[in-house]
């Protein structure tokens, strides 16, 4: 008997339906539309003909023209609910593809943050296609995107932790809000420059109030001139010298125009969607601590950013709209680019110091929704218990984040207390470093707010380091045995750091003899947990599971086993207390025909 659909994909599947069903009734509509604009504009022709023959007044045409410009408004709202329909009914299949483990390479996989150096970002799968990251994020600005990515790079303190879970607390029912942020930041994500606002942040200068007042009387002066000398109470003379004048008072504040306009030009769409991602937020009641802060922070003087930049926005228009043909002479006439650079600059002045506070709390109200998003797909996750004073990592039900629910298998893992380090053994493909990518990534999702792949997790705030995908580098000149020194030489300087650290060390310095592997190994993680670090330490070697024994440094030994049936090999995954005391290396090489038994004489 089929298992029943967990509450998120049913209603995914619902809200998707919807959004399809309504895309495909604003289609129908925009047929309809199209059909009839073109009657509209069929019976204009006749009209103009019958007029042409003196048959109709030409007045005749007003009435199809009424008609086909209504039409031509209605089109468009109709295009744009199809529009927002169509991304709506994206989003949440989306949503399905995640919840099937078919989102790897489909949505925001944060390349731009990967970092070789970094002490866990690579080799826990932070970034990249498939990753952690490409999960989360549902940020559609640079900001939001850069916010996040900065959650999951460094780990928070226990007191900002709890915030951030409060707020995805109350964020994750909100899907209603998601939705929107979502088609919204597609749009801010097609847009030219989507974070236009950040040029716009301060002005070097405030215009004067003689400025504002000598440009415009300049202005009216001129046009009353030309107002005289049209019905002819003055000279042409006394016209040519006034708009001379102001010909000058133009060239005095070119570069100022110029500077302006390199700074705004273009920008009107994207200053319309980001106001409506501020006015969107703005009317989301928000309680939690934090997100309340951030609500107080998009508000300036009682001011919100959305009436802010969309006062830009019509400024920037303005200031745009003399590029029109036909109105270019009359901009040229007026001072029209003068007076909209003056108006840009005021804007600037007053309200510049506050967008960079703006774009900040959108950022964090991106991030925290995205991990809301992941909170709301994974019901069954739980939430981490931060403690403080002694190190720790106690988890129960451990489970692999990045792998589909069906296929995870879960694990305990205790750090802490009487055991400070877990040294695993285990044949190939038996789990060994899925079990150190479930601990490291955990406890990512963990330190930054979101709930984790466990049925319990109890930890101390950590700084996390690991070597599972450590490479050599032809451009740095380094071998892939230096380069691990070099990372374990950077995990010795962070536990000696005020944070102490989870270290996650996949089959530590193969790359040397058995013997000095051992000693240095030792060496290694003895230095590692006298300095108040905890961690597992993977291996095939087992002379290393000696280390154990060392009463200083309360080791214990776990592994992962495999069997062989039929010629295939079957690993369930589990990890079990003591040391492997098997090995499929032979039987892998004979399964793929690189080993054959030597025939027997």
């Amino acid at each position: 008997m089929p298992e029943p659909e967990s509450v998120p994909r049913l209603e995914y599947r619902r809200r998707a339906d919807r959004q399809r069903e309504c895309a495909a009734e604003a289609g129908r509509l925009e047929e309809t539309i199209s059909r009839a604009r073109l009657g509209v504009a069929l019976v204009a022709l006749l009209i103009a003909s019958l007029a042409g023959l003196g048959w109709l007044s030409w007045w005749w045409l007003a009435v199809p023209s009424a008609v086909f410009l209504a039409l031509r408004a209605v089109h468009a709202r109709i295009r744009r609910r199809r529009r927002r329909a169509e991304q709506g009914r994206a989003f949440y299949e989306r949503g399905l593809a995640r919840l099937d483990g078919q989102w790897a390479g489909a949505g925001q996989r944060g390349a731009r943050f990967l970092d070789p150096h970094h002490p866990y970002a690579d080799d826990l799968d932070v970034f990249g296609e498939g990753s952690l990251y490409e999960l989360l994020c549902g940020a559609r600005t640079t900001r939001g995107e850069e916010t996040l990515a900065a959650w999951l790079r460094t780990p928070a303190d226990p007191a900002t932790v709890r915030e951030r879970q409060a707020a995805v607390r109350e964020l994750t029912p909100r899907l209603d809000l998601r939705e929107d942020l979502a088609v919204l930041g597609d749009e801010v994500a097609t847009s030219v420059r989507p974070d236009a606002l950040s040029t716009l942040a301060t002005s070097r200068r405030r215009p004067g109030t003689g400025l504002r007042l000598g440009t415009t009387a300049v202005t009216a002066a001129a046009l009353l001139a030309m107002a005289a000398w049209a019905v002819g109470w003055a000279p042409l003379g006394v016209a040519i010298v006034v708009l001379a004048i102001q010909g000058g008072v133009r060239r005095w504040l070119r570069e100022r125009v110029r500077e302006t306009d390199r700074i705004v030009a273009g920008h009107g769409p994207d200053l319309e969607v980001l106001a409506a991602v501020f006015e969107r937020l703005e009317r989301e009641p928000l309680a939690s601590p934090l997100l309340a802060r951030l609500s107080g922070e998009m508000t300036t003087g009682g001011l919100r950013p959305s009436r802010a930049v969309r006062s830009l926005r019509r400024r920037v228009d303005l200031l745009d709209s003399r590029r029109n043909q036909f109105f270019a002479a009359i901009a040229a006439l007026t001072m029209w680019d003068v007076h909209c650079t003056l108006a840009i600059e005021t804007w600037r002045a007053t309200h510049g110091h506050a967008v960079a506070a703006w774009l900040a709390a959108v950022a964090e109200l991106e991030a925290l929704s995205s991990l809301a998003g992941f909170a709301w797909e994974h019901p069954e996750d739980v939430y981490p218990e931060i403690v403080e004073g002694e190190v720790r990592f106690e988890a129960e039900g451990l489970g692999h984040p990045l792998m589909p629910e069906a296929r995870c298998v879960r694990n305990d893992v205790w750090l802490g207390g009487t055991t400070r380090m877990l040294i695993v053994s285990g044949s190939n493909m038996s789990g060994k470093s899925t079990l150190l990518r479930a601990a490291g990534l955990n406890a990512v999702l963990a330190l930054a707010g979101a709930p984790v792949r466990a049925w319990r997790l109890r930890l101390s705030q950590l700084s996390v380091g690991a070597t599972l995908r450590i490479r050599d580098s032809v451009q740095e000149g380094t071998s892939r045995f230096y380069a691990e020194l070099v990372r374990l030489r950077d995990l010795v300087r962070i536990a000696d750091g005020p944070v102490p650290l989870l270290f996650l060390l996949d089959e530590i310095l193969h790359g040397t003899n058995s013997h000095d592997r051992r000693r240095g190994a030792a060496a290694v993680v003895s230095g590692l947990v006298e300095r108040g670090a905890i961690g597992l330490v993977t291996t095939h070697d087992l002379a290393l599971s000696e280390v154990a024994d060392d009463p200083g440094l309360r080791a214990a030994n776990v592994h992962f086993e495999d069997r062989l049936e039929n010629g295939r090999m079957h690993f369930d995954y589990r990890m079990r207390p003591g040391v492997v005391r098997t090995s499929n290396a032979l039987e892998l090489m004979r399964t793929l025909g690189l080993w054959r038994d030597a025939p027997s004489r």
